[in-house]
């Protein structure tokens, strides 16, 4: 398939730069793929939508403050992942002022000394007396994608550290939030085990893999760079019980998604590695059966994998709904329910 096969067009109004006073006032479009229908909720909605037996499996990592920017020096690091003895990974801007060898400090109590750069990426020995995940919890910057960084007045609010982080969120490691579950309130997950609908956790540390676009016009091309996970036996144990009982598993979101498809597609049926499963349209999915999502970034491996579940034509047709309510779009926007 070509990359063009997954553009749409928005209007920029629709981009939510902030979220809503509550989370669980988002909309909610229902996608219904046997009826090839479209229906209009809101998120609060969502249990009363789901049966008995149900089990909503929900993605609890935690975001850290990945996101570095040194003023002086004119720098941004997005941090990525650590590699051990605080050596980590990440993606740096401009890249081609991070010369190998070059030192850069962050808000004076952190420094980062660039050990090589491999593509479009950095390896940085980042140290501090603080402690360096202190340190980089205390200057970093919560990772907001960089079409809702606040210009004025500074980059971010105070609200962004609360509300670009799941209610659940436990095992700290993304540099993106898994934005579907940012809808979900305390009330809304009380209102789901009230009707007997289960709740499991899985942990995949969000990446590139989340974000970064697709360049490559055959989309069968596009490499993952791989992302963490961790899919725990407790929640094997729950997804299976709920398949041989005839219920569903909705995955609130695409990274639970592709850590409950690798599990399954994985002969040794590994609880824990890196991922790099790229799903998109003629993909046979094995564990999923229903999914809570935002609305994804034209050509973004996210509205691929949406498509491999629903249909291309029926995504992009459901999109085409979404945008005519004026439903709000991306990571702090609304969210679809696709059956």
């Amino acid at each position: 398939m070509k990359l063009g096969d997954f553009d749409y067009e928005y209007p920029e109004e629709l981009v939510a730069t902030h979220p809503l006073k509550e989370r669980e006032s988002s909309r909610m479009m229902l996608v219904d793929r046997r009826l090839k229908s479209f229906r209009h909720f809101t998120v609060i909605d969502l249990p009363s939508l789901l049966d008995e037996g149900d089990l909503v499996v929900l993605n609890d990592t935690r975001v850290f403050h990945a996101r570095l920017v040194s003023k002086e020096a004119g720098i941004e690091i997005l941090l990525l992942r650590e590699e051990g003895g605080d050596i980590w990974r990440g993606v740096a801007h401009p890249l081609k002022k991070c010369r190998e060898g070059r030192t850069i400090s962050f808000g004076g109590l952190l420094t980062a000394e660039i050990i090589k750069r491999e593509g479009d990426e950095v390896v940085v020995r980042l140290s501090s007396p603080a402690g360096v995940r202190e340190a980089i919890e205390k200057v970093g910057l919560v990772p907001l994608p960089p079409y809702i960084l606040r210009r004025r007045g500074g980059y971010y609010t105070e609200e962004d550290k609360e509300r670009y982080q799941t209610i659940y969120a436990r095992h700290l490691g993304s540099s993106a939030a898994p934005t579907a579950g940012l809808h979900l309130s305390q009330r809304i997950l009380d209102n789901l085990v009230g009707r007997g609908i289960g709740l499991a956790y899985i942990t995949l540390h969000v990446g590139r893999d989340t974000f970064v676009p697709v360049r490559e016009e055959d989309v069968a091309r596009h490499k993952m760079h791989g992302e963490e996970y961790f899919v725990p036996r407790e929640t094997v144990d729950l997804v299976e019980k709920a398949k041989e009982a005839g219920r569903r598993v909705v995955a609130v979101g695409t990274t639970v998604v592709r850590a409950l498809e690798t599990f399954y597609s994985d002969p040794e049926r590994r609880h824990s590695g890196t991922t790099h499963l790229f799903i998109y349209p003629g993909y046979t999915f094995k564990a999923v059966d229903a999914i809570l999502t935002n609305f994804h970034q034209p050509r973004s491996t996210l509205i691929m994998l949406v498509s491999a579940f629903a249909g291309r034509e029926f995504i992009l047709e459901a999109y085409r709904e979404a945008i005519r309510e004026k439903y709000r779009l991306f990571s702090f926007g609304d969210c679809m329910l696709i059956l």
